[in-house]
C-alpha cells in the first residue's frame, strides 16, 4: 500500500470534496515541505527531523487543523495550502487567514478592529493554509520557509524551540510590499500571530530538550553574582546568567559588525550582555523587558568604545532559554503607562536657558498604546492613541515598519512635552537604550504615507535636536505638497527641508554620538536628554493656503465703522463711502502686529518658499512667487549698486527657488456702497460691491536661494560669493530656464546627492544661437492698455498690454553660438563710437519685463534663434513727402526675446535726474519724475455711471518728502493695469507725470497714459505717517510767500474764540437741517452733526486765525464724549447754533448759548496749545482801509491775519 492510500486509509470521508482535498493537502506536504526538511539546517544541524515522512506530517496537519476548529467530524475542504512562491507572486492585497474562525467571529473581529483605528478598514479574510519551517534568515530574521522559497515572518512573542521545525500558521497576516516606487526587490512579509503549530513527524514525538541544557541551569549564577564575576576576571572562564530582560537595546551594524545589547536585572543589580555574534542575532526576536532568561556560555570582555568597562559577551556555545523560572526572579514587572497628562507635565519638567533657547530636560517612562496614524514610516514618525506622538528616527530603521491599529509597549521612551508646535504636545522619542515591542499586530488595511525618506540619512550624519527634525519632518511632508511635481522632484524635498531647517533655525551642530555610552551608561545621556522648545518657531504655508487665509479674513476681521476717520459719524453721504471705498490691512510675516484670536495664520512666524518669476497677461504687473498650489503677486525691492534701496532689476533672481522669512503681508479690499449715514454701517444692502487683492512686499535681501537660476549662479561668481553655506554645496551646478524652472538638457553637469534641483523641461534654451545688444535704459513709461496689432500674434491682437522704454545702445549687435545670459561684457560688445538711442516697444508677452526694467540699468537684449544682427536693429519711421521726422529707431520686442541685467556695467552712467516734492513745488516744468513717500491715499469714483454707488475711477495719493511739504497726485486707472504698492509708507518713483497748478493755486500732479510709478523702497504700512513736521513760527510764517501747502508744528496759547458754529446738516446736500431738510427738493430724511470753531493763536512772534473742524472742536473745547452727544441731542430741534464770544455779555437768556459762552471764554477755551497746522495755498491779500478822524480821512495797508487749518492738536 501506498504512503498516500495508507494516509487516506486514516480518515474516514464522507465524499468526493473531502477525498480530493486530502490528496492535495498530501500533495502539496509531498512537493513543498518534505524536500525543504531533507535539506540540513543553516545554524542547528542537530535539531533537524530527520526520515520525515510526508504521511506523518500530513496526518498530523490535519489533527492539528481539526483541534484548531473544535470538529473533528468535518474536515476545512475550504481551506486551500499556499506555497511561499505563490503567496508572493499572487497575493498583491493585505489578508487575514484564520482557520478557526466562525462567521460571527469573523464580523466581531473586523468591527472591533475598524473601532480601533477609525477611517481604516478592515484586513480580508483569505482561506489559505500557510505550511513551512521557521529559520533564521539575514542579519537574524525569522523566515518561513519551503522547497518554493522563504519569505519574512514577524511574530510578537517567538520561543527558540521553534526553530527548524515544521510548522503550520493557524493565524497569520499577510503585508504585500507593493507600494509604488519603491524596490521590487523588497518582498511582503508574513505577521504570526500567536504560536504556531508544530508539526511532528512522528504520533508521540516531542520537541526534544538541548544536550547539557540541564547542566547549564545547574550552573547558572543571579545577576548579583554576575556583577562580582565582571571585576574579577578569570581568563577563558565561561558563566550562566539568569535574570529579568530589563531593556533591549535596538541592532546595529557597525563597520560590517551587526550586534545588540540586552541588560539583565534583579532586585538591585543590572549587566550588560552584548551579543556579536552573528549567529545569535535572532535573539533580538525573542528578548524583551519582563522576559526571565537564562544565557549560558558568556565570557567577561573589554568594550573599547566604552570607556574600558567589562561587559557580559556571547559566545558560539551560548544558548537562550526563554520563560526561565526561579526563586529569586521575584522582581516586580516594570510600570508601564497607558496615558500621558498633559497638565502636570509642563510643572515637572524643570526648564533652562541655554544660548538664549529654553532648555528642558526629557522624562524615562514605559508606554503602553495603539498606533492610530502614521504620520511617516520612512521618518519614523507615528501618533499612538490618537493624542501622543512617537519618534523612532533616533534609533536604526525597524525590518518591519509600524502600521496603524499595531498595539505596542516602549520602555525607557522620553518622553517630550511640546517639543514642536507642528506635533502633539506629548512626544514619546526612542534612544539607542529604548526597547520596542508590538505586542499585537493591527487588523486594519493602511494607507501608504508620505515619503521623507531621506531625513533619517541627514539626521544620522547631522545630529540635530529632535526639535529640530521634527520640525523639518513636518516642513518636508507640506513641501511634498506644494512643490511637486511641478517645480521639484520628491527626492529633493527632504535635502530642501533639512536646507530651511538650517537656516531658520540657525544652531550649531552636535558634537557625534557615543552609541555605547548611549546604550550601556547608567545614568543614561543621549541626544534626547535634553531638547530646545520655541513655540513661535517658523511655520510653513503654501502659496494657496496664504491666500485662502487672507481672503477670508479680508471682510471678517473688521468692521465698517473701524475705517472711518475720527469723527466719522459727522461725515456727509459723499464723505462717508469715499473713506470706506479703500483700505487696508497688513501683516508682517513674524505676526507681530497680529493676528487676533480666530485668524487661521496663528501667532507664528510665517516661512513661505517658491519660485520667483515673470507676470503673466493676466496677472499684475509685478514679480510672482509660484508653487503647485498657485502664484501670488509681489512687490519687490534690493539694493541697488549705488548702496540704498531701490526698485528690482536684476534679472537672474527669475527662475530661483526661495525661502522668504520676512515680508508683509497686504489685503487691499475695495468698496462700492451708499450708505446714507454712519447709522446704517451694519446693513449690507448698501454694499453694491466688495471685493480685495493681496499680495506680498519684502526685500530680495532678506531671501534664501535654494536653488539658484543659471544668471544667479553667474551673478554669485562675479561677485566671489558662494551658493551655500558648505564646501559640498558650492560645487553644484544647476542649469534652468528663467521662465519655467527648466534646466538645460543634455549638457553635463555635475551635482551633488545634497543639491536641490528644480524639475527639468523640455526647454534647450541655452545651447541656441543667439544675436545681443547691450543697452541703457534711459526713461520708462509706465504699462497700459493699448491696441497693438502689429507683429503679435492672433490671440495677443486686440487690447493688450503695452510699455515702451527709451534707451541708449551701448554698443553694436553680436553673434553668439549660446545666449552669454549675464555673463561678463565683452570689448567687441562696446566698440562704438558714438551711442544710438532706441525706443524699444514691448508689448503682449513681451511685457512680462516690466518689474525688471529701470532706469540707469544697462541690459544685455538677446534674440534667439538667429544669426542675423539686422533683427536687433531699429527701424525708423516714414513721413510725407518733404516732411522730416525727427525720431529714435523704433524696435519691436518679441516675446521670446531675453533681458539680462548686467551687474558689472561696461561704461559710468549718470543717475536719472529725480525731483523731491519741494522741488516739484518750485519747479517750472510741465513734466516732472519725482520720489516721495506715500502718507496718505484716497479712492477717486466716478458717480457718472448712473448708481449712486459709483465706480473706482482713480486714486488721489498725497505724498511728500522729509522737510514735510506735501504734494498731491491723482492717478488715472481707467486704461491701466491696478498698481500695487501704493500704500501709505512706501516710497515711489513718478516718472512722466504732469504739473498743473489749480485755480486756487495750489500745486498737483496728474498721470498721463505714459506715467510711471515705481515702489523704491518700502516703509512700516502698518502705522505709517509722515516726517514730523517743523516747528514754524507764526511772524516769519504769515511773511513767508513761498511756504504753500506745507505742514507746520505751533506753539501758543488762545488769545480768544472768533466764533463756533454747531449745526446738523443733511448727509445727502448738506442743507441745514431742523426735522426736516431745508431744501425741498432733497429727499433725505438722515442727518449730520457738523462742527467748526475759529480762533487765534499767538506764539510770540505774532498772531494766526486757526480752523478747527470735526473731532478737533470737542478735544479744543475739553468736552467729555457724553457731554459732547449730551450737546448733539440739545440741538436737533433748533439745528444750530453760532457762539460769537467776543464782545458779547455772557448774561443771556439761551441756557446752551450761555454754557457755549461759559466754556470758549473760561479756562480751558484759553490754554497754552501745540498744533499741527497746514498753511492753504491762498492768503487774503493786503487791502486799504479808510480811517476818518474828526475831518481828516486816513488811507492804510492792513495785513491780513494768517489763516491756518489745524490737523493735530495736542495740550502742553
Amino acid at each position: 500500500m501506498s504512503s498516500l492510500q495508507l494516509f487516506l486509509h486514516r480518515f474516514e470521508t464522507r465524499g468526493e470534496a473531502e477525498t480530493i482535498w486530502l490528496k492535495e493537502i498530501f500533495g502539496f506536504i509531498s512537493e513543498h515541505l518534505c524536500p525543504g526538511l531533507s535539506e540540513p539546517a543553516p545554524l542547528a544541524a542537530d535539531d533537524v527531523v530527520t526520515g520525515v515522512c510526508a504521511d506523518q506530517l500530513s496526518v498530523c496537519l490535519v489533527k492539528k487543523l481539526q483541534e484548531n476548529m473544535a470538529v473533528t467530524h468535518v474536515l476545512p475542504v475550504s481551506c486551500r495550502p499556499v506555497s511561499v512562491s505563490a503567496l508572493l507572486s499572487l497575493q498583491h492585497v493585505a489578508c487575514v487567514s484564520n482557520s478557526s474562525w466562525t462567521t460571527n467571529q469573523q464580523r466581531a473581529w473586523e468591527k472591533e478592529a475598524e473601532l480601533s483605528v477609525p477611517g481604516h478598514l478592515a484586513l480580508p479574510r483569505v482561506s489559505l493554509l500557510l505550511i513551512g519551517c521557521l529559520r533564521v534568515g539575514q542579519g537574524g530574521e525569522w523566515k518561513l520557509t519551503d522547497a518554493s522559497g522563504s519569505v519574512r515572518c514577524e511574530c510578537l512573542s517567538p520561543s527558540p524551540d521553534w526553530l527548524n521545525h515544521p510548522v503550520f500558521l493557524p493565524h497569520w497576516n499577510y503585508i504585500p510590499h507593493n507600494s509604488p516606487g519603491q524596490n521590487q526587490k523588497v518582498r511582503g512579509y508574513v505577521e504570526l500571530i500567536g504560536s504556531p503549530a508544530v508539526l511532528h513527524s512522528g504520533p508521540d514525538q516531542e520537541l526534544a530538550a538541548s544536550p547539557g541544557e540541564g547542566a547549564g541551569f545547574r550552573r547558572a549564577v543571579g545577576v548579583r553574582e554576575a556583577t562580582g564575576l565582571l571585576h574579577n576576571r578569570t581568563r577563558g572562564q565561561r558563566i550562566s546568567v539568569y535574570g529579568l530582560v530589563g531593556s533591549v537595546c535596538p541592532q546595529l551594524v557597525v563597520a560590517g559588525t551587526t550586534f545588540f545589547c540586552f541588560w539583565l536585572t534583579d532586585e538591585s543589580h543590572t549587566v550588560r550582555v552584548l551579543v556579536k555574534d552573528i549567529t545569535r542575532q535572532w535573539w533580538t526576536r525573542c528578548v524583551y523587558v519582563g522576559l526571565s532568561v537564562c544565557v549560558t556560555a558568556l565570557r567577561v570582555c573589554v568594550l573599547r568604545g566604552w570607556r574600558g568597562n567589562y561587559i557580559l559577551c556571547v559566545t558560539d556555545q551560548s544558548e537562550l532559554h526563554t520563560n526561565y523560572t526561579d526563586t529569586l526572579l521575584d522582581t516586580p514587572p516594570p510600570l508601564v503607562m497607558s496615558h500621558v497628562e498633559n497638565e502636570d507635565c509642563e510643572k515637572v519638567e524643570p526648564e533652562t536657558d541655554k544660548a538664549g533657547f529654553r532648555m528642558k530636560k526629557s522624562r524615562i517612562i514605559s508606554y503602553r498604546g495603539t498606533v492610530t496614524q502614521v504620520v511617516s514610516d520612512a521618518a519614523g514618525l507615528y501618533v499612538i492613541d490618537r493624542k501622543v506622538g512617537l519618534c523612532l528616527s533616533y534609533q536604526p530603521t525597524l525590518r518591519r515598519k509600524l502600521r496603524a491599529g499595531d498595539s505596542v509597549e516602549l520602555h525607557h521612551v522620553h518622553f517630550l512635552y511640546r517639543p514642536c508646535p507642528d506635533f502633539p504636545p506629548s512626544m514619546l522619542c526612542t534612544c539607542l537604550r529604548s526597547s520596542l515591542r508590538v505586542t499585537a499586530f493591527s487588523g486594519v488595511v493602511g494607507a501608504p504615507p508620505p515619503d521623507s525618506g531621506g531625513l533619517p540619512r541627514l539626521l544620522l550624519e547631522k545630529n540635530t535636536g529632535v526639535s529640530e527634525y521634527l520640525w523639518t519632518c513636518h516642513l518636508c511632508s507640506q513641501l511634498g505638497h506644494s512643490l511637486v511635481p511641478s517645480l521639484l522632484k520628491q527626492h529633493s524635498v527632504s535635502v530642501l527641508s533639512w536646507k530651511l531647517m538650517e537656516s531658520v533655525w540657525r544652531r550649531g551642530r552636535r558634537g557625534r554620538r557615543d552609541i555605547y555610552s548611549e546604550m550601556l551608561d547608567d545614568p543614561h545621556t543621549c541626544p534626547l536628554s535634553q531638547y530646545t522648545t520655541d513655540p513661535t518657531v517658523h511655520q510653513y504655508l503654501s502659496v494657496s493656503v496664504l491666500i485662502g487665509s487672507l481672503r477670508s479674513e479680508c471682510w471678517s476681521s473688521v468692521s465698517l465703522s473701524s475705517l472711518l476717520p475720527a469723527g466719522g459719524s459727522s461725515l456727509s453721504r459723499s464723505q462717508l463711502n469715499t473713506a470706506l471705498a479703500w483700505s487696508c490691512r497688513t501683516l508682517t510675516s513674524d505676526l507681530q502686529d497680529g493676528p487676533r484670536t480666530g485668524d487661521s495664520l496663528g501667532r507664528r512666524p510665517l516661512l513661505l518658499v517658491g519660485l520667483l518669476e515673470l507676470p503673466t497677461l493676466t496677472s499684475e504687473p509685478t514679480v510672482q512667487l509660484r508653487d503647485a498650489t498657485g502664484a501670488v503677486a509681489c512687490v519687490v525691492t534690493e539694493t541697488s549698486p549705488e548702496g540704498g534701496q531701490g526698485a528690482v532689476f536684476n534679472s537672474a533672481w527669475i527662475g530661483c527657488l526661495v525661502c522668504v522669512e520676512q515680508f508683509t503681508m497686504v489685503t487691499e479690499r475695495f468698496l462700492q456702497s451708499d450708505f446714507p449715514s454712519s447709522q446704517q454701517l451694519n446693513q449690507d444692502k448698501y454694499i453694491t460691491r466688495k471685493h480685495c487683492r493681496v499680495y506680498l512686499q519684502f526685500s530680495l535681501d532678506h531671501l534664501h536661494i535654494l536653488s539658484p537660476s543659471v544668471a544667479m549662479t553667474t551673478h554669485l561668481g562675479q561677485r566671489g560669493e558662494e551658493i551655500g553655506g558648505d564646501g559640498r554645496e558650492r560645487k553644484q551646478m544647476v542649469e534652468e530656464e528663467e521662465t519655467a524652472g527648466a534646466t538645460t538638457a543634455g549638457r553635463k553637469r555635475r551635482r551633488e546627492a545634497s543639491s536641490v534641483t528644480v524639475t527639468t523641461g523640455p526647454v534647450d534654451g541655452s545651447l541656441r544661437p543667439c544675436v545681443s545688444l547691450v543697452i541703457r535704459v534711459e526713461q520708462k513709461e509706465g504699462v497700459a492698455q493699448r491696441n497693438r496689432a502689429a507683429g503679435l500674434t492672433v490671440e495677443e491682437a486686440g487690447l493688450t498690454r503695452c510699455f515702451s522704454v527709451r534707451a541708449a545702445v551701448v554698443g553694436p549687435v553680436v553673434s553668439w553660438e549660446r545666449d552669454p545670459k549675464n555673463g561678463p561684457v565683452m570689448d567687441r560688445e562696446t566698440e562704438t563710437e558714438r551711442e544710438d538711442e532706441v525706443v524699444l516697444v514691448l508689448s503682449g508677452g513681451s511685457a512680462r519685463w516690466f518689474p525688471l526694467l529701470q532706469p540707469g540699468c544697462f541690459y544685455r537684449l538677446t534674440a534667439p534663434n538667429t544669426q542675423d544682427p539686422s533683427v536687433l536693429i531699429g527701424s525708423g519711421f516714414s513721413g510725407q513727402r518733404g516732411v522730416e521726422l525727427h525720431t529714435d529707431p523704433t524696435l519691436q520686442v518679441q516675446s521670446d526675446w531675453r533681458l539680462h541685467t548686467l551687474t558689472r556695467p561696461p561704461l559710468q552712467a549718470l543717475p536719472p535726474t529725480v525731483l523731491s516734492v519741494t522741488e516739484v513745488l518750485d519747479s517750472r516744468s510741465e513734466m516732472v519724475c519725482f520720489q516721495a513717500q506715500v502718507c496718505d491715499r484716497i479712492s477717486l469714483s466716478d458717480r457718472t455711471s448712473g448708481t449712486g454707488a459709483g465706480v473706482c475711477a482713480g486714486v488721489r495719493l498725497t505724498v511728500c518728502d522729509q522737510t514735510g511739504r506735501t504734494l498731491q497726485v491723482y492717478l488715472d486707472l481707467s486704461h491701466t493695469p491696478y498698481p500695487l504698492g501704493l500704500l501709505p509708507g512706501n516710497t515711489l518713483l513718478l516718472s512722466g507725470f504732469q504739473r498743473r497748478v489749480s485755480r486756487s493755486g495750489g500745486v498737483y500732479c496728474r498721470s498721463l497714459p505714459v506715467s510711471s510709478i515705481t515702489v523704491m523702497s518700502l516703509g512700516d504700512t502698518s502705522s505709517a505717517r509722515p516726517p514730523p513736521a517743523p516747528m514754524m513760527h507764526l511772524g516769519v510764517w504769515a511773511l513767508s510767500r513761498e511756504q504753500s501747502s506745507i505742514v507746520g508744528q505751533v506753539r501758543g496759547h488762545v488769545v480768544c474764540f472768533l466764533f463756533l458754529l454747531l449745526q446738523w446738516s443733511c448727509s445727502l446736500c448738506g442743507s441745514p437741517y431742523l426735522q426736516t431738510c431745508s431744501s425741498s427738493q432733497c429727499p433725505s430724511t438722515l442727518s449730520v452733526f457738523h462742527s467748526t470753531a475759529k480762533l487765534v493763536i499767538d506764539d510770540g512772534t505774532g498772531e494766526a486765525h486757526v480752523w478747527f473742524s470735526g473731532a478737533l472742536v470737542p478735544a479744543l473745547l475739553g468736552l467729555a464724549d457724553s457731554t459732547w452727544e449730551g450737546l448733539q441731542r440739545a440741538l436737533r430741534v433748533r439745528g444750530h447754533i453760532r457762539v460769537t464770544p467776543r464782545g458779547r455779555s455772557m448774561a443771556c437768556d439761551d441756557p446752551l448759548l450761555h454754557f457755549l459762552l461759559c466754556v470758549c471764554s473760561g479756562d480751558v477755551g484759553c490754554r497754552q496749545l501745540s498744533l499741527t497746522c497746514r498753511k492753504p495755498n491762498q492768503q487774503r491779500a493786503e487791502a486799504m482801509k479808510r480811517f476818518s478822524r474828526g475831518e481828516q480821512d486816513f488811507m492804510t495797508r492792513l495785513t491780513p491775519p494768517l489763516q491756518l487749518s489745524c490737523l493735530h492738536l495736542e495740550a502742553v
